[in-house]
């Protein structure tokens, strides 16, 4: 008898461990994978029963907050005011996922984040329940409305991003087509999800953030680059060093000549080098960049930050000059075409660079974090990425942005009372469609406020003069920085 009773007692001691090694493992081990797992209805609850932070531009302009309701099963739903104009700067929160500011701040904004523990330990002390924190932006409302207003006009898909170049703070950012966060933020899994799915097949793409997400060949914008390489490699050359500007360039080990745009002749033959940028020769840099090579060409691209893995908080797309071949690659990688690829932000980067007196400021989307009170919990501290060029260099580049709008092919961009410097860009594409128009600018060039880059899609549509960059992009920036600018 006694050997039966502790045989059960032993029964009982194996499964009450093997009990407690479950729930431990349970509650411990696979507490992350149950608590994503999409079947878990907990979760979809518990996500509408927090007050979500607001996010906020200038600390006043709501684009996204968490509005209670007085009946159904969920307590709060996420609104966003102007949700188009925002929808790439906030993402959605939909009942499973979320994207941009909404996801890379999410613990924040629910207020789970161990940086707000203070504050929740206050709440449980007296009652109250738990709020999430308020995530202000660096967008500037004018700025952003101007942005995508321009570039809706033109009737293309694109991308604007405006930065303050002393601070790498992100003026703006609009990306088209656009969508509402709205659509995707409801409670009704069974409205959300097809809609997502539709905008996710849609052929425009209008979930991309086409600043971040997607790279592109910069076209001759690209020139500042190489001209910025070009006179950091001798500090005797100068906007008036002469260089070769051939009507044709032959490019070595083939049968193809580089042309100019349109087989335009590019003054006598030999031309001072701000000539060359603003009329955008494409020989000279060429040969400039065959000249200085493939190593030094790709150090200077990465001296503007280049190939530098960056969050703003959102992760960015990796800008590349390509990889390393002959000398014809370089001449055509070098004016911005062949394996030459950068993101809007990344040329955005490059002329704040210039602005900022070669000293290239890493870029950043939020301003200022506070708690359900209003008491600070983190300020943006802005934060020097690269010195791209000297002080003296970033003088002459100036110099000669500021030329190319007032004699090149930028005098759309100029705004009355003010110095613009800029750089237009056509990028032929390799799937058949017309070339994209690109714009680069800063101003005032004295004193630079704003940085622009602008993309439009398939914009140089036109024939002659007006495919280029200075005749869809151009207006663009200028809307852009004459909005910073109280113009």
């Amino acid at each position: 008898m006694n050997g039966t009773l502790k045989r059960a007692a032993v029964a009982c001691l194996v499964m009450f461990a093997l009990l407690m090694i479950n729930v431990n493992v349970v509650q411990a081990v696979r507490v992350e994978q149950y608590s994503k797992d999409p079947r878990n209805q907990r979760n979809y609850y518990a996500r509408y029963a927090v007050e979500r932070g607001r996010i906020t531009a200038g600390g006043k302009v709501i684009l996204a907050q968490s509005v209670e309701k007085k009946d159904g099963d969920f307590r709060f739903l996420r609104e966003y005011p102007d949700g188009k104009l925002y929808a790439h700067v906030t993402g959605f929160f939909s009942p499973e996922s979320e994207s941009n500011i909404e996801r890379s701040e999410n613990k924040l904004l629910d207020g789970s984040s161990s940086d707000l523990l203070l504050r929740r330990s206050i709440d449980l002390f007296t009652g109250e329940p738990t709020r999430g924190a308020n995530v202000d932006v660096t967008i500037n409302p004018k700025a952003q409305r101007a942005a995508y207003d321009a570039l809706r006009e033109s009737g293309k898909r694109g991308a604007v991003v405006a930065l303050d170049p002393k601070t790498g703070a992100i003026l703006a950012m609009v990306s088209l087509p656009t969508y509402d966060p709205a659509e995707l933020s409801g409670t009704n899994k069974g409205e959300v999800f097809p809609r997502y799915e539709e905008l996710a097949k849609d052929k425009g793409q209008p979930l991309l953030n086409r600043n971040i997400d997607r790279t592109y060949p910069p076209g001759s914008t690209f020139k500042v680059v190489t001209a910025a390489a070009y006179l950091e490699d001798d500090s005797s050359r100068g906007p008036q060093t002469i260089v070769d500007a051939p009507q044709r360039l032959q490019l070595p080990g083939t049968t193809i000549s580089l042309p100019n745009y349109g087989g335009a002749a590019c003054g006598a033959g030999k031309v001072p080098l701000v000539y060359a940028l603003e009329k955008s020769c494409n020989t000279p840099f060429g040969q400039i960049g065959m000249d200085l090579g493939y190593d030094k060409m790709k150090e200077q691209a990465e001296k503007f930050g280049m190939g530098t893995q960056i969050g703003i908080p959102m992760s960015v797309a990796q800008s590349s000059f390509g990889p390393k071949e002959d000398k014809a690659a370089v001449a055509m990688s070098s004016i911005g075409q062949r394996s030459n690829q950068m993101t809007p932000l990344q040329m955005a980067m490059i002329a704040a660079g210039i602005a900022n007196d070669g000293k290239v400021m890493k870029p950043y989307l939020v301003n200022k974090i506070t708690d359900a009170k209003g008491d600070s919990v983190e300020d943006a501290k802005p934060e020097e990425l690269t010195e791209a060029v000297s002080s003296e260099t970033a003088g002459k580049l100036r110099e000669m942005m500021v030329s190319v709008v007032n004699n090149g092919t930028a005098n759309l961009a100029q705004i009355p009372g003010v110095d613009v410097a800029g750089k237009t860009g056509t990028a032929e594409t390799s799937n058949g469609q017309p070339p994209h128009a690109w714009f680069i600018s800063f101003a005032p060039a004295n004193d630079p406020k704003v940085a622009v880059a602008i993309i439009v899609e398939s914009g140089a549509a036109n024939v002659g003069a007006e495919a280029t960059g200075g005749h869809t992009a151009a207006p663009i920036g200028k809307a852009v920085m004459e909005a910073v600018l109280n113009k």
